[in-house]
């Protein structure tokens, strides 16, 4: 059975556009997780919702969202109203600016997904966006709407389709003076900094993902788990 999109709707360059869909390009279902037990029974503890003032039990079904305008005052947001929100990149993934992707710093990064054609009808514009990005090797930087907020992305060639990578905003990135402000900025021993430089080029290859397969810290806790 193939993957369910998480989003469906339009990838737009210029007066072109062509019908996309777009899938989670990773996945933490492998991950051991834990609950939360009662230490007497070892059943599992259920959080429920309650209302902070009198203490009255909630269904999750029965909560309704609300914008704290004032300290205790708020205002009812339904989700017909959220629904009706639309703006161009609701529905559009619009590229507006093409960049060196070596340009986007590293702390912008958030999430990257799967990008692909939805149906035959915008199989050939999209192959065309993308080979045109992959000759000019250029990132297409844009926004869309996932999850009721608005995501600047960086939209760029991988394997036969495209993978777009939400950005965070720049009010959302801190700035690195405050931490790297006791970095002293005296003059470096150059035998040390050439000995550091030959254990790199010692170490230098290709990325291979294969490497960085699985997660030591979770087997070793699985075969502990095992063993009980």
């Amino acid at each position: 059975m193939p993957p369910r999109p998480i989003w469906k709707g339009y990838l737009r360059l210029s007066l072109v556009s062509c019908p996309i869909r777009l899938y989670p390009a990773t996945s933490q279902s492998e991950r051991i997780s834990f609950h939360l037990l009662n230490p007497k029974t070892h059943n599992r503890v259920t959080m429920r919702p309650h209302d902070a003032e009198s203490d009255q039990q909630l269904e999750r079904s029965e909560l309704v969202r609300g914008y704290e305008f004032s300290k205790g005052q708020y205002v009812i947001v339904t989700e017909e109203e959220l629904d009706a929100i639309e703006i161009d990149s609701s529905k559009n993934v619009v590229l507006t600016r093409f960049v060196d992707p070596n340009q986007v710093d590293l702390v912008y990064l958030e999430n990257p997904y799967y990008v692909a054609p939805d149906g035959k009808i915008g199989d050939e514009t999209f192959r065309v966006i993308r080979e045109a990005m992959h000759r000019s090797g250029k990132a297409g930087i844009g926004r869309v709407v996932l999850t009721n907020r608005e995501h600047p992305l960086m939209l760029r060639p991988h394997g036969k389709g495209l993978v777009m990578i939400t950005l965070r905003p720049a009010d959302e990135v801190r700035a690195d003076t405050e931490y790297f402000k006791e970095i002293t900025e005296s003059k470096l021993d150059e035998e040390m900094v050439n000995l550091a430089v030959h254990i790199i080029e010692q170490k230098s290859g290709h990325f291979d993902p294969k490497e960085l397969a699985g997660d030591r810290y979770q087997e070793a806790l699985a075969i502990s788990l095992s063993k009980r």
